[in-house]
This record gives C-alpha cells, structure tokens and sequence, in this order.
C-alpha cells in the first residue's frame, strides 16, 4: 500500500490547500441539499465530510477522486428507505446508518476477492438511465422548494409529481424570486468565472436578504436550527431482520459507486499519469461508507462534479478533502447557527442546477444516434427507476446488462480466411462468402471465448462454411489465436462438431492456439486425434502435403475415405 497523501510535495502544498478552501465552500451547500434528499437532518451531510472523508482520504489508491454524498446516494437513501421506514422496520435515520455500514462491507468484501469487474456491467447506457430516472425524481423535489411549494418528499416520483401540479395555488413570490435569482447567478457565474465557490456566494446573499428583509415571516422557508457539535460515534442498533431487508439497497448503493467510482479514478490516473489501483480503492470506500455508518453520516461515492472542480484548480492529490474535512468540523463546533436562515428556494436552486447534468438529455441524445438498442437499454433503465424505484432500476439494469452481453455473445465473429498463395503473408483478411482457404481445405477464425452463448452459433457457422463452399470440403482447420476461454457448453459444441465434420469426410485440426486454452481444450478430451499447427501456413502445408501424398478413394487413419 502506497504512502498516503501521494503527489503531495512542498512545490504543491499552498496549491493543495487553496484547493481545499474551494473544496469546503463546494462541498458544505451542497451536501446540506443532498441531506435533505435523503430525508434526513443537515448534520448528517456534513457529519459524511469529516470521519468519512479522512478515512477514505488517507487509505484511497486515487489521488483526486472525492469521496461524499452524491444525488444518485442520496436519492437511492430516501427511495429504499421511506417505505421501510413507513412500514415500522425501524427508525429512518438509524436504517440510513445501517445502510452505509453494510455498503462499506460490501466494498471490503469487493475488495478482498478483487470483484471490480462487476462494476463494468453497468455500461454507459444503464448508467445514463438508472441515474438520469434518479436526477428526474430529485429535480421535482427541488423545485417545489423552489416554488415554496410543500410536498411529501416520501412519495414516489407519481405522488410527488401530482403534489407539485395540485399545490402550484401556493406558489410563493418570494420563494421564486429567490430561486431564480440562486440560478441565474449560478448558471452565468459559472460560465465567466469557474474558480468561484457560486454555490456558497448565492447561499450567502440569499441567507443575508432573508434575514435583512425579514423574509421568514413572508412565508419563505429556512434551513432552521442545526445542533451544533462535532460527529460523535456511534452503531445503529436494529433487529437482525431489519439488517437483512437493508441489504438489497445497500447492494444497490455499492454497485453504483462502484461503477462511476471506479471508472471516474481511472479516467484521471490515465490523464495525469499516475498509478490506479482498483482494488485498494474499493478498500477506502467501503472503510469510508462503515466510518459514515458510525459516525452519523450516510452512504458516500465518488462524486464527479468535485473532482473535476479539484482538477480545475491544479489538485493532484487528496489533501483538499483533509482541508475540506478540517473547515467542516470547524463549522460544526463554532458555526452552526450561520445554517439557520439559509433559504430553502436557494438550497433548492443549487441542487436542481448541480443534478440537471445528470438527467443525461445530452448522452440519451447521442444514443439514439448511435444505437438504438443501447437507446432502449438506457430507457428502460430511466423509466424503471423512475417509476417503480431504484431498487427495482438496478435489478433491471443488471438483466439489460446480461441480456446485452449475451445478445453480443451470441454472434461472434466467425471468419473464413483467404490465401493469395504468398509464403510471406499472413493468413489474416476474411474470405468471400462461399470461398475456401487453399483448395479442399477451410480456415475459420473465431474471434471470442466458445462459451455456452455462442456454442450454438459457432457450430452452425462452421457447418454453412462447410455446406456453402464452391468446391468440395476435406479439411477444416480452426484458427484459436483469438479463443481466450471454453466452457463445458462450448466443449460439448465442439465435439458434437468434430462428429458432424468426421460423418461427412472432413477433418478438424487447430492453429495457433494459446497455451492455456490448449489446455482447457485437452482437459475436456477436445485434442485426441486432433492435429495443433504452430500457424495457419503450416497447417496448410501439412494439409496439401498429406492430400498429395494419399492415395484417392483410400481410407485415412480415422477411418474416412478421401474422393
């Protein structure tokens, strides 16, 4: 394990530490509106910038990815949860603390048995979908606080839709003053002057107008009292049954920040140049969800608009997020009572502008153009999540995810090779349909695993190249440069095959096959009677030097007769 804090260097420190100015002033607004999207008290956002961030700070491979509360977090928090909660399982905020620990398990586990790899089953698509469905559900919330409008924050996204329409009566002037302004200031702010923390200035001039023009008693809602006071530990206590239901959305939870977590800190271990480790990174999140768990937070990711805000600002490593950790606990001991008067409409504001992004208008767009089927994937993820929940959105997400796997599988590229008779070259480029190798014999390439979704697929294939050929078959010859794997389904495909090929005269040999596939291919049995060439020009030249030198209408060692 690397040393923490890596990249950080006396060259860099002042840089470091500006950075985590930025980074508290970013990160203290909005996790105070990602709090209030989970259902639970303001604290709980910040509480997840202190224990949580210095664990994961301190132990994480990535130099720049932020750790915090997300939307997508926030959001899969409140939906998995309501229910529950309104169903006597247990107390709301304790289930939220459950739900982090468990997470952070799942993440060590994740780690411990290097099972990265299943974050790439959620492909860009099922991301697009499954997050935008969750940004639409936030966004309505967001802007009945903008609105001044009162709704029940635990309904579905049907529910809280129908509660904004029919209360739109008692909209508050002030109220959509103040969030119009919160965007406007936010959207031109950032297009002239990124570097500026726009988030806290619009919290400051609301919260100052609130308070100079007695706007409270107008009808504008605040933030209210927070407690003050630094997170202390603690361990949510619930039936062992209640653990049990938290799992399926503590599931949920992992699997998402496992995927942009992980795919966020390679794209910028790439950019940069500096070393990603996956697995050590799974590490800190998951030591970085049980610390939230324990600490009064909830569940916490990668978050991607702070980590491109820290590169923005020339950060390379992870000292913003102890800065960032040390201004939190500062404000929570001296500074709570600054939180009282921040305006609701103006919280609603910088969430609804920081999650719009996330609605994905833009990738669902270049997806129609691009694929329609990976259109449909992403969709169906969209509409899932939004209308029948998150929980039931990733399950979704993970069929489509197979479907789409096997779908692909299923056809791989199978690929007579030609021969223009040159020694020197390379037996590379497809032959056209219905053309053979060399005369009498067939060189076909398979370029995927032969596994149980394209067992079927691959036999039949190298039949037609067989049966459609513009002159008589005697020898094919199976290209295994590209065969990474075989499974006891491909197996069974292959000789099933070697059955058909014997019964209509044709023998099967192999090129070019890797050593480890070679011996998966021995150990089911697959190389008995069967010839291995180093290349395909060798197979070659054995295969015109043996039908020279056999006798025609002669049975050949397998019992065939050649014509």
């Amino acid at each position: 394990m690397g040393r923490p804090l890596e990249g950080l260097d006396r060259r860099n420190v002042v840089r470091e530490l500006g950075a985590g100015v930025t980074l508290l002033a970013i990160a203290v607004p909005l996790n105070i509106g990602y709090a209030q999207i989970a259902g639970l008290p303001p604290t709980a956002g910040l509480y997840a910038l202190v224990v949580p961030a210095v664990v994961y700070a301190l132990t994480v491979s990535s130099r720049q990815v932020v750790a915090s509360p997300d939307a997508a977090a926030a959001a899969l928090v409140a939906s998995s949860l309501v229910g529950l909660a309104a169903a006597g399982a247990g107390d709301y905020a304790t289930m939220a603390l459950a739900q982090a620990i468990l997470s952070g398990v799942m993440f060590l586990l994740a780690a411990v048995f290097k099972l990265g790899f299943l974050a790439s089953f959620l492909s860009k698509p099922i991301l697009v979908g499954f997050v935008g469905g969750l940004a639409l559900d936030i966004l309505v919330s967001q802007v009945a606080k903008m609105l001044g409008v009162s709704i029940d924050s635990g309904e579905e996204f049907v529910g809280k839709l129908v509660g904004l329409v029919t209360n739109l009566g008692d909209v508050d002037a002030w109220s959509v003053a103040i969030a119009v302004a919160a965007v406007a200031i936010l959207l031109v702010g950032r297009r002239f002057a990124r570097a500026v923390p726009w988030a806290l200035v619009v919290l400051v001039l609301a919260t100052v107008l609130v308070v100079v023009a007695d706007l409270e008693d107008a009808g504008v809602d605040v933030l209210g009292e927070v407690p003050a006071g630094p997170p202390t530990l603690t361990w949510p206590v619930l039936d062992w049954t209640t653990w049990l239901v938290l799992v399926p959305s503590a599931l949920a939870l992992t699997m998402v920040t496992m995927a942009e977590g992980l795919l966020v800190a390679r794209s910028y271990s790439e950019r940069r140049g500096y070393p990603d480790r996956p697995n050590r990174n799974l590490f800190a999140f998951g030591l970085g969800n049980i610390a939230a768990g324990a600490s009064g937070g909830f569940a916490i990711g990668a978050s991607t608009s702070r980590t491109a805000a820290m590169d923005q600002t020339g950060s390379r490593t992870q000292l913003p997020t102890l800065v960032a950790a040390a201004g939190t606990l500062l404000l929570l001991v001296f500074g709570t009572a600054l939180l009282a008067d921040i305006p609701s409409p103006a919280i609603g504001a910088v969430v609804a502008v920081a999650i719009i992004p996330l609605l994905g208008v833009r990738e669902l767009a270049s997806l129609w153009r691009l694929d329609r089927f990976e259109f449909a994937v992403a969709a169906v993820c969209f509409l899932t999540t939004l209308f029948v929940g998150a929980i039931s959105g990733i399950v979704v997400a993970f069929v489509l995810a197979l479907v789409n796997l096997a779908r692909r599988a299923a056809r791989p590229a199978l690929d007579v090779l030609a021969s223009d008779g040159e020694p020197t070259r390379s037996l590379l480029d497809p032959a056209p349909s219905g053309g053979v190798t060399a005369p009498g014999v067939v060189v076909v390439r398979l370029a995927a695993p032969l596994f149980f979704a394209n067992a079927a697929s691959f036999a039949e294939a190298v039949k037609r190249a067989v049966t459609d050929a513009a002159e008589p078959v005697r020898h094919v010859v199976l290209d295994g440069e590209a065969v990474t794997d075989l499974d006891v389904t491909g197996a069974e495909a292959f000789e099933g095959l070697r059955r058909w090929l014997d019964e209509h005269g044709v023998t099967l040999s192999m090129s070019r096959i890797r050593p480890q596939v070679r011996r998966r291919f021995a150990r089911f049995g697959l190389l008995e009677g069967v010839e291995v060439h180093p290349t395909n020009r060798a197979a070659l030249a054995a295969l015109s030097d043996a039908a020279m030198t056999a006798p025609d209408d002669e049975e050949d060692a397998h019992g065939r007769r050649h014509r």
